[in-house]
């Protein structure tokens, strides 16, 4: 079903393409620039989960494409800036197994009409991913320690996403 927040969700994902241009434009503020665009997402992403919810626009689709345009952002500015050595490597490894764990049970999920939908812990990680993204541009240190921080918040996500799936089998076979 198309809506509102659905079309924002899917602007997010065009978004993705936007960033690489900019990131590999060669401009010389093309970090602060993509940066722009990164932040542009997220962004339109705050504003596609407040529309859905305040106007009871909230569907399956979204539900499913809202975190994945989350991952396929935060996964591709994570790339770039770890391809040029803007942040360490392995953290772009960590947290690129931990959203292809996501996507791979997201995806199990939905074939079985199963979906979670993200919470709290979810969505406090993608905050300090961004916060972190926005603060490298201007301190990397300050930014790599952020960073850090929000690879522990990925985890911990994961793991209450892991917490809750166990919790709804338990009822489901009661």
């Amino acid at each position: 079903m198309m809506n509102i927040p659905n079309i924002l969700t899917i602007f997010r994902l065009i978004l993705i393409p936007v960033f690489l241009l900019v990131f590999f434009s060669g401009s010389p503020n093309y970090l602060l620039n993509s940066i722009i665009v990164f932040l542009i997402a997220g962004a339109t992403d705050v504003l596609d989960g407040y529309i859905a919810r305040k106007y009871n626009l909230v569907t399956k689709l979204g539900i499913v494409l809202d975190p994945l345009a989350d991952k396929l952002m935060l996964l591709t500015v994570l790339s770039c800036l770890s391809f040029k050595s803007v942040i360490p490597s392995w953290i772009c490894m960590v947290v690129a197994i931990k959203e292809l764990l996501m996507i791979i049970s997201g995806l199990f999920l939905y074939k079985k009409d199963t979906v979670i939908p993200s919470n709290v812990f979810g969505k406090a990680s993608t905050f300090i991913f961004y916060v972190s993204i926005f603060t490298i541009t201007f301190s990397r240190e300050a930014g790599d320690y952020l960073l850090y921080i929000a690879v522990i918040s990925a985890f911990i996500a994961l793991v209450n996403y892991v917490l809750i799936y166990f919790k709804d089998k338990k009822e489901q076979k009661e």
